[in-house]
């Protein structure tokens, strides 16, 4: 688990619901969009990504996603979801996530997005602003 949290500086702890699974009895495929879906928000939130856009006209939109189901799980069971950047460009980032299931001390699920800063008048792509961009190059989650 350390070394889940070194490869993926930002994470967060993630319970399985029991309504979250499908008639096999594991976790239905398009919950885990949603936990990557929950793990972006918390990237974004920590580097205040939101704030940064929204007086410039600016958002993040998700223009791919992708993922890689390993191993199966099921309820009961505390996941970590991580992710990091892999790629940063003028106005736009890819980003992995991994799915960790404490139950069975490994990572059970991959993941990958791209989110495009939008200029939300023109609906064309945009450049982040510099000192986001600069944020997130500084990080320990960037792996670019």
């Amino acid at each position: 688990m350390e070394q889940f949290k070194q490869d993926y500086p930002v994470w967060m702890e993630q319970q399985v619901a029991w309504g979250e699974m499908d008639a096999l009895n594991h976790i239905n495929n398009v919950v885990y969009f949603r936990y990557f879906e929950n793990i972006r928000i918390h990237f974004f939130r920590r580097f205040e990504f939101m704030e940064s856009l929204m007086g410039q006209r600016l958002a993040p939109i998700l223009s791919e996603t992708q993922c890689r189901y390993r191993r199966p799980v099921t309820f009961p069971d505390q996941l970590l979801l991580g992710t990091r950047i892999t790629q940063l460009s003028d106005d736009r980032l890819s980003m992995e996530y991994a799915v960790y299931s404490q139950a069975q001390q490994c990572i059970t699920t991959l993941g990958s997005a791209t989110v495009v800063c939008v200029d939300t008048q023109t609906g064309r792509p945009s450049p982040l602003p510099m000192p986001l961009a600069s944020a997130l190059k500084a990080s320990p989650a960037c792996r670019c």
